[in-house]
């Protein structure tokens, strides 16, 4: 006999614990979509609560890079992210927006976000100049958290 699943255990998530998730983890998965094609990229992000913003950095992202031809035809994008101590408690958050190109004059902003949460913040000092960067924002407009408690 399978095992029942308990549908009463899930529980949608208020407002200030999607906002932790989102603090804590730093790093979940980027949908992306063209023409539809989708495209799941794990990345690092940082979470900016105030402007309702997560950021991404593209490393090294050459001429031909999928992520970027992804992103720049994407109208909409997805992020997720989740914690999963064990199989009966478990979260997951997902959040969607536009997703546009961060402007030069934003990169300060962003690093600072990116050092409080990202999950790999020194990966960006080790690049060579910003021109080795491309950064992304996801502009959040719709959030859903769901989370299970044995």
């Amino acid at each position: 006999m399978a095992p029942e699943f308990a549908e009463t255990n899930r529980i949608v998530m208020p407002d200030e614990e999607i906002d932790r998730i989102l603090r804590e983890e730093g790093v979940g998965v980027l949908s992306l979509a063209d023409d539809g094609v989708a495209y799941g990229l794990p990345l690092s992000f940082g979470y900016d609560a105030e402007r309702n913003r997560l950021y991404f950095v593209f490393l090294r992202p050459g001429e031909t890079s999928r992520k970027t031809a992804f992103a720049a035809r994407t109208a909409r994008a997805s992020f997720t992210v989740w914690q999963f101590p064990s199989r009966d408690e478990w979260q997951s958050v997902i959040v969607d927006g536009e997703l546009h190109l961060i402007e030069d004059q934003e990169w300060h902003h962003v690093c600072d976000i990116l050092e409080d949460n990202a999950k790999y913040p020194s990966l960006f000092s080790e690049t060579e100049s910003m021109q080795d960067l491309l950064g992304w924002e996801l502009r959040i407009d719709h959030r859903t958290g769901i989370q299970r408690h044995h």
